[in-house]
């Protein structure tokens, strides 16, 4: 500034002084002519507060638009000596929208998983691999435990004998009864084979009381179940019914008591039994809820027959069941064309099968009889087991955790890893153990602006997440079926069955990955039981045999998403398959192995009966009627007196004969 510039203004501040001064003098009069000299015409005191008004407002917010907004006094933004600051301000140049659509016109953008759920994402998931050299491996020893099974008893993959010697073609014909005790309920059915590959089903079911559940003796509960076979007779084929029993009751001879009229039944008895025939099997142990010692040890098909000729029903216990078994023949019944089936597997709550065998293999000793002219019979393999010793299978820590905390710790090593009962399990372990690392903020978030459903997400202390068998593997076919942008059906399901509160997009991600793996794991060691069996069974090899058919069962293969694609996917790695032996390997459902299946093999059962055996069966009931004599009190439905009387009647009408002969 130059000297005279400097003397200027010091000369303007010492009139000024001097002026205040004079006012000062003058009295308090002329307060308000000294305030409008000062603020000029304007009230400035009001500018002032409104502009500090709105800088505070833009520090809060975060949003200098806000300034454009407002209605400042365009005398504000030109008055350098109080505001010369807002002329630097950098208002973003955005439009702003006022009246915002009530809707959202775009879907919401969620952020991609972050680094550290991402990586954590990954390493779980790796640990789930199958490869196809796995593959391969696990197959080899898969037949290898099968030969050992077939050689001793006391293996890993047991295979037991089932006495059934023959599958049907789909031809077959008759009408035939199944009952099925897999648990709290017992079911009766009637089915009619059409000859056609098509069936007629009927069937009442009925809750088992639970204190015949834990009965003192056998005879209690199986003195129900017959009665339940009577209640279904009269009730859907009384006609049938009826005109046997009186044609028993009028029967003096053998002659007179035609077998044919007899329904043939297929008992579906799911507890571990020794098999001894094809209607023949002894009681090992209950399960299920089911305790009745007095049962253990017995024959229960005889159990069952015993109660039924008490209550004199035209019913025969043809033959014992096992559930995969029926599955096979429920299968070869109903799949079309000119080849039989060679393998029912259950790939639902648990895993098992059963396959035909030549005789010649199985080199334990089979005790009971069976027809040999078949040369085959059918095996129930119990694969539940393979590999309990972990020679081949993968072990991760949460197949580990689930192990030992099972009612039966190393055992059904395979089961463990494949069926339905488990893989939820497996995957409430491995996502547990991702969200107790911090780093990967699963299920949980710190702020809503991480989350794009707007709010926090959180998890409730009561969820099946943090309890054993807490998460139901129905959760896995959701995850598998949802591919919608946002996850929506995943996200509201773990919500609505995890208590899992909103969850972001990166929650259900993750989620959806490991339960992806755990599944596509458990596909693939399906895969090996499949192929080691179609290997065995040497129609791979043989140009007359365009298809192997496989009957499947189960709520794996019928409602997780693209469960039998992944089978097949595998199977083209095996060595022996490969693509072109995939494509012969046909993989069919085959619903209801324990009333249709049941039926079949009693069919099969009664192809095998002697033609004399209902001879043995007249003096079995005959011996029976006689020993309930003493427990009854009932009057006999003949007098001695009706006896007499129809004694002098029948010499009277001799004497009429003989007499009208001799005139």
């Amino acid at each position: 500034m130059t000297g005279a510039a400097e003397a200027a203004d010091q000369h303007s501040r010492i009139n000024w002084h001097r002026r205040m001064r004079r006012n000062d003098l003058e009295g308090d009069g002329d307060v308000k002519g000294r305030e409008r000299s000062v603020f000029g015409s304007g009230s400035w005191l009001s500018v002032v507060m409104l502009a500090a008004t709105t800088l505070l407002a833009h520090l809060l917010l975060h949003d200098a638009k806000l300034l454009l907004q407002l209605p400042l006094p365009i005398s504000l933004l030109s008055a350098p000596p109080f505001l010369p600051f807002l002329h630097s301000v950098q208002l973003e140049p955005e439009p702003v929208c006022l009246n915002p659509a009530p809707f959202a016109t775009v879907p919401p953008v969620s952020h991609p998983l972050t680094m550290a759920l991402a990586d954590e994402t990954t390493r779980v998931v790796s640990q789930f691999d199958f490869s196809d050299v796995q593959v391969n491996k696990h197959v080899q020893e898969f037949l290898r435990q099968m030969d050992e099974g077939l050689e001793k008893d006391g293996t890993s993959i047991s295979q037991i004998p089932t006495y059934v010697t023959g599958v049907p073609n789909g031809t077959e014909k008759g009408l035939y009864l199944a009952v099925d005790l897999g648990g709290t309920n017992f079911r009766v059915c009637s089915i009619t084979l059409n000859g056609d590959t098509t069936f007629n089903l009927t069937y009442n079911k009925v809750a088992i009381p639970k204190p015949l559940m834990v009965a003192e003796t056998a005879r209690e509960l199986f003195a129900f179940l017959a009665k339940q076979i009577e209640l279904f007779l009269r009730e859907h084929h009384a006609d049938h019914f009826e005109s046997h029993v009186r044609r028993r009751n009028t029967s003096s001879t053998p002659q007179g008591y035609r077998d044919e009229h007899i329904f043939r039944l297929g008992f579906t008895f799911s507890f571990p039994v020794k098999q001894l025939g094809i209607n023949k099997g002894k009681l090992i142990r209950w399960t299920k809820g089911f305790d009745i010692p007095d049962a253990v040890g017995k024959d229960v098909c005889a159990l069952l027959q015993d109660e039924i000729d008490r209550l004199r029903l035209p019913v025969k216990v043809a033959a014992l069941v096992n559930d995969t078994v029926g599955t096979l023949m429920a299968r070869s019944y109903t799949s079309t064309g000119k080849h039989r089936s060679v393998l029912g597997g259950i790939f639902g709550t648990g895993t098992n099968g059963a396959y035909i065998e030549k005789t010649a293999n199985i080199k334990k000793p089979i005790e009971g009889e069976y027809d040999v002219s078949t040369g085959e019979m059918v095996v129930n393999t119990e694969w539940g087991s393979f590999d309990n010793q972990l020679n081949v299978l993968p072990l991760t820590p949460w197949d580990k955790a689930l192990d030992e905390q099972s009612i039966n710790p190393g055992f059904q090593m395979f089961e463990k890893r494949v069926s339905g009962m488990f893989l939820g399990e497996i995957l409430r372990l491995a996502v547990l153990d991702m969200m107790k690392n911090e780093a990967t903020s699963l299920f949980k978030d710190l702020n809503s602006s991480t989350n794009d459903w707007g709010t926090t997400t959180n998890i409730s202390p009561q969820s099946g997440m943090f309890k054993a068998w807490g998460l139901d593997s129905a959760i896995m076919s959701v995850a598998a079926s949802d591919n919608s942008p946002e996850l929506s059906t995943l996200r509201q399901e773990l919500e609505n069955t995890l208590q899992v509160y909103t969850p972001s997009l990166e929650d259900a991600q993750a989620f959806k990955a490991v339960s992806a793996a755990v599944a596509r794991r458990a596909a693939r060691l399906s895969a090996v039981a499949i192929g080691a069996v179609a290997i065995k069974s040497g129609k791979l090899s043989d140009p007359r045999e365009d298809v192997i058919d496989v009957g499947v069962d189960g709520s794996l293969v019928e409602h997780y998403p693209f469960f039998r694609d992944m089978i097949y996917e595998a199977l083209s790695a095996v060595d022996g398959i490969g693509p072109e032996g995939a494509k012969k390997i046909r993989i069919g459902i085959a619903k209801d192995g324990s009333g249709v299946g049941a039926a079949l093999i009693a069919l099969v059962a009664q192809g095998m009966e002697r033609p004399g055996d209902f001879l043995a069966d007249l003096r079995k009931d005959i011996k029976r009627s006689l020993d309930q004599i003493p427990d009854t009190f009932e009057e006999p439905a003949i007098s001695p007196t009706a006896i007499a009387v129809a004694g002098v009647i029948g010499l009277a009408a001799i004497a009429a004969i003989w007499w009208s002969r001799k005139r």
